[in-house]
């Protein structure tokens, strides 16, 4: 089976200049930055929304940044807040967005006309694996239980995911099908705004599974409401070890979708190296590994120019993987 790893852990500590707009950086961790304000491109519950909550949490408390405000802005599969931050670059300056491996993917199927470029890149912060999950008075136990309701059905074996089709959950979910002989073209993908929509879609019973980030299962999964079948991780993940791995069932499928964040094109220098060097000391602290286990994130730091690289490298990487399964 061919396997699919668009994983790349790149553990990287940057050396900036610490510097600040209206408080001074300090090397022992104090206040780095007196405000940020963090725009989510879709809605609550979701990836992105857990991911700048939890980094802006992590930030205050560490007393790295003095207070964190939040705007889910939903609309275009992420691409209304770009185009907002783009167009509003000027009055911007004191706003982080987060984005994720869709950032890549929807720029290559032209959901919108912006890619990373046109943003000023701060820095990569973390990885989510993939799962599929059912609800958990599903009679669907494991992958092979899904693999077989799959071959009976394909049409009435939906599966869902909280992005448009073609997007990073319904790739992954064409990952899995493919890497388990199934055909990737056939999946029955139901596509919903936010993770947290697309989660209450499969608890009512409009989806058969849904393909979603791991750390968004986990919650709900310790919880009782749904069941893991299985993870896009080489290894079961500390934060959920009942949850399987997709490796260990026999598909051959690894990924990880990082997250990070994103400022408006034109950010002064200074700006951009406070907002790096507050994220590369919150790495150091319990605040934040607090956050990252109980989400099973994995610590993926790419600054500047290595997240550039990063990001060059992985669309060329997705690129391909698309044109091979159909979706351009």
């Amino acid at each position: 089976m061919t396997k699919f790893n668009l994983t790349r852990r790149v553990m990287m500590a940057a050396s900036v200049a610490a510097m600040s707009f209206g408080a001074p950086a300090m090397a022992d961790g104090h206040q780095v930055v007196d405000s940020i304000h963090f725009l989510i491109p879709g809605g609550a519950g979701g990836g992105w929304d857990g991911t700048a909550r939890g980094t802006g949490q992590a930030l205050t408390e560490a007393g790295l940044v003095g207070s964190a405000s939040y705007e889910n802005m939903s609309g275009g599969g992420g691409g209304v807040a770009i185009g907002f931050m783009i167009e509003n670059a000027d009055s911007q300056h004191g706003t982080l967005m987060v984005n994720s491996t869709p950032i890549v993917i929807r720029s290559l199927t032209g959901v919108f006309p912006y890619n990373f470029s046109d943003l000023t890149l701060v820095a990569g912060t973390i990885g989510d694996y993939a799962a599929l999950v059912v609800p958990a008075d599903s009679d669907i136990a494991d992958m092979a239980g899904l693999l077989a309701a799959y071959q009976a059905d394909p049409a009435g074996t939906a599966i869902g995911g909280g992005s448009v089709p073609g997007g990073m959950d319904h790739l992954v979910a064409a990952m899995v099908m493919k890497a388990a002989g199934e055909d990737p073209l056939g999946v029955n993908y139901i596509p919903y705004d936010a993770g947290g929509t697309a989660m209450a879609g499969l608890l009512s019973g409009e989806i058969a599974a849904l393909s979603t980030g791991f750390s968004e299962a986990v919650a709900l999964a310790e919880a009782g409401e749904v069941r893991i079948l299985g993870v896009t991780s080489s290894e079961r993940v500390d934060a959920y070890a009942d949850a399987p791995t997709m490796m260990e069932q026999g598909i051959d499928t690894e990924f990880v979708n990082w997250r990070g964040f994103f400022a408006a094109p034109g950010l002064p220098d200074d700006q951009l190296s406070a907002y790096q060097d507050a994220l590369m000391k919150m790495y150091d602290t319990p605040e934040w590994e607090a956050v990252r286990a109980a989400n099973g994130w994995v610590n993926i730091h790419n600054s500047g120019d290595d997240f550039r690289t990063f990001l060059e490298n992985q669309e060329q990487v997705i690129g391909d993987l698309m044109r091979e399964l159909g979706f351009l």
